[in-house]
């Protein structure tokens, strides 16, 4: 299929909302999104302005309850993305769900990445997440799972890795990438002191990635590092490094949403098919409020088109 296609997330969300005016706003050829979702999710949230095609996930009206969790949104949300990844679209858009919603229905997944690896991995294919703000990106070793669960290995962290610099070369246009890789523990473990996971884990890791020709420094304390980024980010200047590395959630999105904030867009690469989503969640807080900010949609479906030649 030779279009962008978008999921409206859950539909007790701002997905279905965010989703309309990002598309009034970009005023975009109909003929290259088609929509995975429910015209009565739609109407209830606002208005299309063109005859995008819609590809229909079974919803009954009734069941829209904005800022509920609801087993039926579950089943809505999990359904669309099936259904997206069946389609074999040029990239994909998702607007965001909830897990737990996910979870009520029986989809016991910590997120859309996963799921998506599910219907799209293909050869053992792993999918990551990358976060991104114009030149300023930030990849998760490690992506939903609690602190104390954290568990890699050198063998997956150079996998990771060289799966990354693939997709910057193919995908960014960027043959040599530059990488910075942040360290586990504060202050890089300080020669182990205050843990060994740059030691035993890490460092080998970077040795075995400099021998496969990879441009990655040392294990640096994270709480530094970033602080060269944000000022460049917000300088509009050119970063020194392509990617920054970082071992687990909060870590490295932390730093980017704070300073890119509804800019900030979720990219699961090392699939086939592109994927982005807003770097935000369900808001169920404002759902139906018609409040609901589209910046981060329309950022996302803007970084699809860009990942598509479209």
């Amino acid at each position: 299929m030779d279009k962008i296609a978008i999921t409206t997330g859950d539909p007790n969300g701002i997905g279905a909302e965010i989703t309309i005016k990002a598309l009034r706003k970009l005023d975009l050829p109909a003929e290259k999104i088609v929509l995975i979702s429910n015209s009565a999710v739609l109407d209830f949230y606002g208005k299309l302005d063109k005859d995008y095609e819609i590809i229909e996930i079974p919803f009954d009206a009734s069941n829209i309850k904005p800022g509920e969790i609801t087993r039926h949104a579950g089943e809505f949300s999990y359904q669309s993305l099936k259904t997206v990844c069946e389609l074999n679209p040029k990239a994909i858009v998702t607007a965001p769900v909830a897990k737990n919603a996910l979870h009520l229905a029986g989809h016991k997944y910590n997120g859309q990445t996963e799921i998506l690896q599910k219907f799209l991995a293909q050869d053992n294919q792993l999918a990551e997440m990358l976060f991104t703000a114009g030149g300023f990106r930030v990849l998760l070793l490690t992506r939903h799972c609690a602190l104390k669960d954290i568990n890699f290995t050198k063998e997956l962290v150079v996998t990771k890795i060289k799966n990354l610099k693939q997709t910057f070369e193919t995908h960014f246009g960027i043959k040599s990438p530059k990488f910075a890789l942040c360290g586990f523990n504060p202050h890089a473990g300080e020669d182990g002191i205050l843990g060994r996971e740059e030691i035993d884990i890490l460092i080998p890791a970077v040795h075995e990635l400099r021998q496969s020709g990879i441009d990655i420094t040392n294990p640096l304390p994270a709480d530094t590092l970033f602080v060269k980024a944000a000022k460049n980010y917000f300088a509009g200047e050119k970063d020194e490094f392509d990617c920054y590395i970082a071992n687990y959630h909060d870590q490295g999105l932390i730093p980017i949403k704070t300073v890119a904030a509804d800019k900030t867009v979720n990219t699961t690469i090392g699939l086939n098919i592109i994927r982005t989503s807003p770097g935000h969640g369900t808001a169920f807080d404002i759902a139906g409020k018609n409040i609901a900010n589209e910046e981060g949609m329309i950022s996302a479906i803007k970084a699809a088109m860009n990942f598509a030649g479209i």
